[in-house]
């Protein structure tokens, strides 16, 4: 790989969140926490409420109380930058510990991406007890949980030139997500990350999470970007395979083939580039979607399921009605090659998510499939659905049957992920 393309991985790891986003600055909103830590509902009675975009901040020793003997000293360690909290790899700048804006006394941080300080966040953004504490006091049974920094993001990785390192450090998460799985009573599920540069050590790591019990892996939508072959390559055949046959989701957490940081005006206060980045994050969902259709490659693989994370739902219908009318305008020629129109692979492969949405999940559920709605809270990230979890539920979906509630809420994500209740 180019010594330019090394140096702007290592770049994007340092920016994974932006500066300005741990800045002074911010307001805090308080937060009457004993409103917001009755449990669950009791219109949701007999309902595992299944949060399937949540976080967890990779803990400051996650990487050095586990490392081999061989990659002792070489490992993620955190550091405090200029009274920030910082992931450093050798001399490797690797950015923030991610975004956690509930503070330790349940107060939410508005504006900004995370306090400065680790222990100034809430502890349950790393610590077991504490999270599972905060998921019965939201009401809320089990989380799918997905990383918080710019630490393991395999294209960053690939920056290092020592893949031997970059391999132990995906490892090592993949195994404390193991332990977390097991140490919470099957509530808490990571998605695993994978080697994808190098295709041998990906299929072994990715037989090895599954044969460990973890429930899906999270990848970017377009790996040509860090210099790996697209998903129309058979580098990803015998992967694809496998996540076929064993029922194992693909996840693209605003992997979107779009960089909606090109999008805002120049000249914006960072509040203002966020709020516009954040929504055109989740419609890039889009593009996934639309990729994947297209591909051929859903045809190939007929089980194969894919998940739409921190996606939205009120933009599907309108993406895939978009679709339709393109395999009529402009897929005329490759019409041999798909045995199915966009609705039907919608139906059949994918899942999207809602958290503050209020017109989709309820003027739009049927519509797009009560089969293919998942719920999300984004805890504890910016424009998490926090506070208010349990009245959010109850507006949204109240005027729907128990049995349409629990679909969306326990059985869809149970499904998908192949939870054991």
């Amino acid at each position: 790989m180019a010594e330019a393309d090394n140096a702007e991985m290592a770049t994007a790891a340092k920016k994974y969140w932006s500066d300005q986003g741990y800045s002074d600055g911010g307001i805090i909103r308080e937060v009457d926490y004993s409103t917001q830590s009755g449990g669950i509902d009791p219109m949701f009675a007999g309902i595992k409420i299944v949060d399937c975009d949540t976080h967890i901040t990779e803990a400051p020793d996650l990487f050095t109380s586990r490392a081999p003997a061989a990659f002792k000293g070489k490992m993620p360690r955190v550091e405090r930058i200029d009274g920030l909290d910082t992931w450093m790899v050798g001399d490797r700048n690797f950015g923030s510990m991610g975004g956690n804006v509930i503070r330790k006394d349940n107060n939410k941080l508005l504006g900004r991406l995370a306090f400065r300080k680790h222990d100034d966040a809430h502890p349950g953004g790393h610590k077991i007890p504490e999270r599972l504490q905060a998921m019965d006091d939201m009401g809320v049974y089990a989380q799918i949980c997905y990383q918080n920094s710019g630490v393991t993001q395999a294209g960053s990785l690939m920056s290092l030139g020592d893949p031997a390192l970059a391999l132990a450090i995906i490892q090592t998460y993949n195994d404390a997500s193991a332990e977390y799985q097991e140490v919470s009573g099957n509530r808490i599920f990571n998605m695993a990350h994978l080697p994808f540069w190098d295709q041998a050590e990906l299929e072994k790591e990715a037989r090895r999470c599954v044969d460990m019990g973890l429930k899906g892996f999270v990848l970017p939508d377009t790996p040509e970007r860090v210099g790996v072959p697209s998903f129309l390559s058979d580098y990803w055949t015998p992967f694809l395979e496998m996540c076929d046959a064993t029922k194992t989701p693909l996840n693209f957490h605003l992997n979107a083939a779009i960089d909606p940081n090109m999008l805002a005006w120049e000249g914006f206060a960072f509040e203002q580039t966020l709020s516009v980045v954040a929504t055109m994050f989740s419609i890039g969902n889009a593009a996934t979607l639309g990729n994947w259709m297209v591909s051929g490659r859903l045809d190939r693989h007929p089980g194969l399921k894919i998940g739409l994370i921190e996606s939205g739902m009120g933009w599907v219908p309108f993406a895939i009605e978009a679709l339709e009318h393109q395999f009529n305008e402009m897929m005329a020629s490759k019409a041999k090659e798909h045995s199915r129109r966009p609705w039907q692979y919608f139906r059949d492969h994918f899942y999207c998510t809602f958290w503050f949405e209020k017109v989709a999940p309820k003027l739009l559920l049927e519509t797009i499939g009560v089969d293919n709605v998942l719920f999300e809270t984004d805890f504890p990230h910016p424009t998490s659905l926090y506070p208010g979890v349990q009245a959010h539920l109850v507006d949204t979906l109240g005027g729907y049957s128990h049995e349409v509630q629990k679909k969306v809420l326990q059985t869809n994500a149970a499904k998908l992920y192949n939870l054991p209740f």
